[in-house]
């Protein structure tokens, strides 16, 4: 894929879809999802009514110089699965940005963790703005690192 193929404004079939129809085409693959998510090796595999989840696994090319893996990954995940979850809810021709992410990472993430799962919810949702909170969980379950983030709702894209 070229960087141009995540552009989806060259995919007209994405301007009709919901929030929730948009994130279920990519990951069913019927409309490319954003670069980011292959140059830092993380996916989308769920997505439902405020709720959407992603999956990483850290590779050498997120270590800090210390060898654990650079906060900003995690941080990436929760930005990640906190907006998703918020733009599940959004109505097609909607779009989203992030106004903060907060996070905190309560255990060293290390290429042996393996896989990572990003979990975001919606928390509360007005016309203008939508308060989410995400964890990230290791294979067994425990919590690696969790934050919230405030979403902002933009006016729909002129026709």
């Amino acid at each position: 894929m070229t960087t141009h193929d995540h552009d989806l404004s060259k995919h007209p079939e994405a301007a009709g879809m919901s929030g929730k129809e948009l994130l279920q085409a990519m990951i069913d693959g019927r409309v490319p999802g954003p670069a980011i998510a292959k140059t830092l090796s993380f996916r989308l595999v769920e997505v439902g009514d405020g709720f959407a989840v992603f999956e990483g696994e850290p590779g050498p090319h997120v270590l800090n110089p210390t060898g654990t893996v650079h906060g900003g990954w995690a941080l990436t995940l929760i930005d990640s699965a906190t907006g998703c979850a918020a733009h599940s809810l959004l109505p097609a021709g909607s779009r989203y940005a992030t106004i903060e992410t907060k996070g905190n990472l309560s255990r060293p993430i290390t290429l042996e963790t393996g896989v990572v799962r990003a979990e975001g919810r919606v928390v509360s949702q007005g016309r203008q703005i939508i308060s989410t909170e995400a964890k990230l969980l290791s294979r067994d379950g425990r919590i690696l690192a969790h934050g919230t983030s405030t979403i902002m709702v933009l006016t729909p894209r002129p026709a």
